[in-house]
């Protein structure tokens, strides 16, 4: 018996061991949209991300449980899970080796933000990449030929990359209680702002959006502005859609934690007229 209960002991252990290098990540929501002057409707999401760990290696699989989008399944919202994600990635020292393994349909059927037309084929793939510290900043290198220098200096963040498709620079600091950020890519640059007043959280970037957030009563209330969109047309009309205008519009979205430890929300969107209620859990 006591030979039994010593081989039960150690089973439930190595059991044990072997679930603790597995996690579970996720999020689920239901969302009550009443369009407007359109008919409402009701959508469903939920998410699911298995992360198995051993010692360097990671290994990710998501899953859309709700059945994914229509896109996903043929044409057909809804039906059986579908995988969305798969990578294994392990480290050699310095060295980062990443595969994906999953061959997503990156096809879309939103005109609205110039998305791709047709799936752009397998993109599996692997990575090599290195990560080295030289003085105060680190080296990157990947297979693709990518060089990156990051480093922060006096408190400012730097990371500038080289590559065939263009080079990009990225700064960050908190200057005077305000938080700024500075990228240029291949010559275009964008900028953000953020600060706290008064308990209010703003933000401002260089397209001229605008975001407030702040707390009353046990709520969170975020104000968003979003500027005008104007059209343009892709370099390759065959594969990539137009991106069609918009104009300016605001949302006013309230939000509170619950001791379930759901949450629900109520969003309303200026451009439609419409008010959405949702609830959602991520654990």
């Amino acid at each position: 018996m006591k030979k039994l209960i010593a081989l039960f002991a150690t089973t439930a252990v190595a059991s044990g061991s072997a679930m603790g290098a597995i996690a579970l990540s996720g999020s689920a929501s239901v969302s009550y949209d009443d369009k407007g002057a359109a008919a409402s409707a009701t959508s469903y999401d939920a998410d699911l991300l298995v992360t198995g760990t051993a010692g360097a290696t990671t290994v990710t699989v998501g899953m859309d449980v709700d059945g994914g989008s229509a896109a996903a399944n043929g044409g057909t919202a809804g039906g059986s899970p579908t995988i969305t994600s798969g990578t294994v990635a392990t480290t050699v020292g310095p060295l980062t080796v990443t595969a994906d393994m999953y061959d997503e349909n990156d096809s879309t059927t939103v005109t609205t933000t110039g998305g791709r037309r047709t799936d752009s084929g397998d993109n599996r793939s692997v990575t090599v990449s290195l990560s080295a510290p030289i003085g105060d900043a680190t080296l990157g290198l990947d297979d693709s030929g990518d060089v990156t220098l990051s480093g922060t200096w006096s408190g400012v963040t730097v990371s500038h990359t080289m590559s065939d498709d263009g080079d990009s620079t990225t700064g960050s600091a908190s200057i005077a209680g305000m938080d700024v950020s500075l990228t240029n890519d291949d010559g275009s640059s964008t900028w953000s702002i953020g600060t706290t007043v008064a308990g209010t959280a703003v933000t401002l970037d260089s397209d001229a959006n605008v975001t407030a957030a702040f707390g009353v009563t046990g709520n969170t209330v975020t104000v968003t502005h979003t500027s005008a969109r104007s059209a343009t047309t892709p370099t390759n009309s065959t594969t990539h859609y137009d991106t069609t205008a918009k104009d300016a519009f605001t949302t006013i979205a309230i939000s509170r934690d619950l001791t379930s430890g759901a949450a629900i929300s109520a969003t309303y969107d200026s451009f439609d007229d419409a008010l959405t209620l949702k609830a959602s859990v991520a654990f």
